[in-house]
C-alpha cells in the first residue's frame, strides 16, 4: 500500500500536462486568435446563479481524460470522452448544489471533528491494506501508528485524508436531517408484507383497443394541451440517427496469436536468464499504466482480475514467473513479489495480440485511402464510392442520442457521439480506428430529441400525445360492451356469456399486488380488484391502459401474521435503511429539479466546431 501511496506523485506530471492543454485550448478559445466567440470567461454552465467558465471546465474535463487515457493506456473514443464529461458536468452540478445547500442549513466540519473521522473511520483501502491487518483482520492499533508516522504526513497522506473528510462529513450530516425522520410502523410493515405475500387467482375476459375503428375516436387539440402541460416530464425523449457504417475489419490469424505468445515467451526467457522483470515491462508491456511501474499492479485479493489472470495468479508462488496467460486483453507474463495471507503483491508483462506488422500495413494502407475518399466528407456519394472501390461490408443501424452504437454485441467506438455533435445528413464521419476495426460512418437521417420545455416542444409532440389519448378513448369506448357482458354474465356465469359472446375466458397464475400478470400488467386497477373483489362474484367493466376487462375472483390467500411477526424486526431494519436511502436519493433528485441550471455546454462546443472549420 505505502509502495502505491509513493507512485501517486506519478499524477503530478498529469497534471502539468493538463495545465499546458488547458493553456493552448484557453488561447484558441479566448479570442486572442480572432477565429471564435468563446472566451476564458465564458460561461459554460449556471446553478442558482453560480457559474462555470470555460477555464474552470477546461481544467475538470482535461484533468479526467488525461487520467482515464493513462489507465487505458491508450487515446479515449468520442464516446468514453463524451461518457467523462457528462460524469463530470453532474458531478460538479452536485456539488455546487450540496455547497449551496450546506451553507443555508448552516452545515460546517470543525478541526477536531476532521480528526476524530480520520482516527475512527479509515477509508475501505486501508481496512483491506495487508500492512494494516493482525491474523487477516484489520489492526486499529497498525492504522493509528502509520497515522502518526513521519511516513504519513511526508507522502501527503494526511493532507488527503483531510480533504476527504471535510468534504464527507458535511454530507453526512446532510443526509442524517434528510433521513432523519424515516421511520416504519408496524401498520406499514404488516401492509408491505401482506403485498409481497397474500395471492390471488382470477379468471378473465378483456376488450382491446384493436378492435377500434380509428374513425370512431376523436381526440381535441385541448385534451392534447392538457396532457403535454400534465405530463411534460414524461414526454422528454432522446435524438434517434440512422447511420450507415463502413467496416474494414482487422483480422487476427492463427498465426498472430502463435506470434505474439512466441514473443512473450521470449521475453520470460530473458528474465530467467538475468534480465530484470522491472525493465523489460517498462520496455515491453502494453499496459502503458503499469509499465511505468515495472509491470507493478499492487497488492490485491482474490477476484481483482478477470477470471483467467486471477487463477494463474494466485497459483504462483513469490519470484515465480508464470507461462503466457491468455485473457480477453491478450497474453500475460505474471510474477508474484509477495504474498501474504489473502494477498498479493503481483506485476505482469501484457502483449496484445494484433495482426503482423505485413497484415496491419496492407490494412492500414487500405484505411488511408479509404480515409481519402469519403474522410470527413459532406456529400452523400463520397461514402457510396468508397463502398463500390473497397467492396467493404456496410451495415445500417439506429442509435440514440447519449448512447454508444451497437453492433452484434459489440460497441462500435465513437459513430453515435459524432452522430449527434453538429454532423449534417449525407455527411461522413472521421475515420475511427478501434482494436477489432475501423469504421467510417454516414449520417443518413437524424430526429431531435425532445425538451418539452423548449419553443415548439407541444407541437412536436402532438402526434406522439394523440396516439396515447387515442389509445385511452378506444379502450373506454369499449365499456358498454363489457358492461352488457357482465351484466349477462352475473346473471348466469362468465364461462356461460363468453361462449354466447364468441370470447375467450383466460385464467391467470397466482400472483401477488406487487407482481406481474401475463396479460394484465403489474399494479393496475385490475390487480387492485382482484384483493378487494368478493370471491367468485363477476365484476363490472375494468379499465388500464392496455385494455377493458371483466373479472372474476377465484381464489384468494392470505398470509400468516405470525410469520409476519417472527420476522418483523429484520423486516424493519432493512426497509428503514431502503427508505433512508430512497428519502436522500428522492431529495437529491428534488434539488435539482428545484434548481435554476443553465447548460450552455452545448453552445459552447458548436462555437468551437465553427472555430475549427475555420
Amino acid at each position: 500500500m505505502l509502495s502505491q501511496m509513493r507512485a501517486n506523485a506519478k499524477y503530478i506530471w498529469y497534471f502539468v500536462v493538463a495545465a499546458f492543454i488547458v493553456g493552448f485550448l484557453l488561447y484558441q478559445t479566448s479570442g486572442l486568435s480572432g477565429r471564435t466567440r468563446n472566451t476564458a470567461t465564458t460561461t459554460v454552465f449556471k446553478v442558482n446563479g453560480q457559474e462555470v467558465g470555460l477555464t474552470q471546465w477546461l481544467n475538470a474535463t482535461q484533468h479526467r481524460e488525461q487520467e482515464a487515457q493513462q489507465r487505458a493506456g491508450r487515446g479515449l473514443t468520442l464516446d468514453e470522452q463524451k461518457e467523462l464529461e457528462q460524469q463530470t458536468y453532474d458531478e460538479m452540478v452536485s456539488d455546487m448544489l450540496l455547497q449551496q445547500e450546506y451553507q443555508k442549513r448552516g452545515i460546517g466540519v470543525s478541526d477536531d471533528e476532521v480528526r476524530e473521522m480520520a482516527q475512527t473511520s479509515p477509508p475501505p483501502a486501508f481496512l483491506q491494506a495487508p500492512e494494516l491487518q493482525t491474523d487477516g483482520k484489520f489492526d486499529p492499533e497498525k492504522y493509528q501508528r502509520y497515522l502518526s508516522s513521519p511516513m504519513a504526513k511526508q507522502s501527503g497522506l494526511l493532507l488527503q485524508l483531510e480533504a476527504l473528510y471535510r468534504d464527507q462529513i458535511p454530507k453526512e450530516k446532510l443526509f442524517e436531517q434528510v433521513a432523519s425522520e424515516v421511520y416504519i410502523t408496524d401498520a406499514q410493515l404488516w401492509s408491505l408484507w401482506r403485498d409481497g405475500h397474500d395471492s390471488a387467482q382470477i379468471s378473465y375476459v378483456s376488450w382491446h383497443p384493436d378492435e377500434v375503428a380509428d374513425s370512431s375516436v376523436h381526440v381535441s387539440d385541448e385534451a392534447i394541451h392538457e396532457y403535454f402541460e400534465a405530463h411534460k416530464k414524461q414526454l422528454a425523449r432522446k435524438g434517434r440517427a440512422s447511420v450507415s457504417v463502413l467496416v474494414l475489419p482487422r483480422i487476427i490469424t492463427a498465426a498472430d496469436t502463435a506470434a505474439t505468445r512466441a514473443h512473450l515467451l521470449a521475453l520470460r526467457e530473458q528474465i530467467e536468464k538475468g534480465a530484470k522483470f522491472d525493465d523489460v515491462a517498462k520496455q515491453e508491456s502494453q499496459d502503458t499504466a503499469s509499465a511505468v511501474q515495472g509491470g507493478l499492479l499492487g497488492t490485491v485479493t482474490r477476484g481483482r482480475f478477470v477470471p483467467q489472470f486471477d487463477s494463474a495468479a494466485f497459483a504462483l508462488k513469490p519470484g515465480e514467473l508464470s507461462q503466457p496467460v491468455l485473457s480477453p486483453y491478450g497474453f500475460h507474463l505474471i510474477r508474484v513479489d509477495s504474498k501474504k495471507g489473502d494477498s498479493i503483491t503481483v506485476r505482469h508483462i501484457l502483449l496484445r495480440i494484433q495482426q503482423s506488422d505485413s497484415a496491419a500495413a496492407r490494412t492500414n494502407r487500405m484505411a488511408d485511402s479509404l480515409d481519402k475518399i469519403a474522410g470527413h466528407a459532406e456529400v452523400a456519394g463520397q461514402f457510396d464510392k468508397a463502398v463500390k472501390t473497397f467492396g467493404l461490408p456496410v451495415v445500417r443501424l439506429h442509435v440514440n442520442e447519449d448512447e454508444p452504437l451497437v453492433w452484434n454485441g459489440r460497441a462500435v467506438p465513437s459513430v453515435g457521439t459524432w452522430a449527434f455533435s453538429g454532423a449534417q445528413v449525407g455527411e461522413s464521419s472521421e475515420l475511427f480506428d478501434a482494436d477489432d476495426a475501423y469504421y467510417l460512418a454516414r449520417l443518413d437521417s437524424l430526429t431531435p430529441g425532445l425538451d418539452p420545455n423548449s419553443r415548439g416542444a407541444e407541437a412536436a409532440a402532438k402526434s406522439q400525445i394523440r396516439t396515447i389519448l387515442a389509445r385511452r378513448a378506444a379502450i373506454e369506448s369499449l365499456r358498454p360492451k363489457a358492461q352488457a357482458f357482465a351484466t349477462a354474465a352475473v346473471a348466469t356465469s362468465l364461462e356461460a356469456q363468453a361462449k354466447t359472446a364468441g370470447v375467450s375466458v383466460i385464467k391467470s397464475p397466482s400472483f401477488n399486488r406487487t407482481g406481474f400478470v401475463p396479460d394484465v400488467g403489474r399494479m393496475n386497477e385490475v390487480v387492485g380488484a382482484a384483493f378487494s373483489l368478493p370471491l367468485n362474484a363477476v365484476s363490472g367493466p375494468i379499465a388500464t391502459e392496455d385494455a377493458m376487462y371483466v373479472i372474476r375472483v377465484d381464489k384468494r390467500t392470505e398470509t400468516s401474521r405470525t410469520v409476519w411477526e417472527a420476522q418483523k424486526t429484520q423486516q424493519r431494519q432493512a426497509l428503514m435503511q431502503q427508505q433512508r436511502e430512497q428519502a436522500i436519493q428522492m431529495y437529491l433528485a428534488n434539488l435539482r429539479d428545484a434548481a435554476k441550471i443553465v447548460d450552455n455546454r452545448k453552445e459552447v462546443e458548436a462555437a468551437g466546431r465553427q472555430q475549427s472549420s475555420t
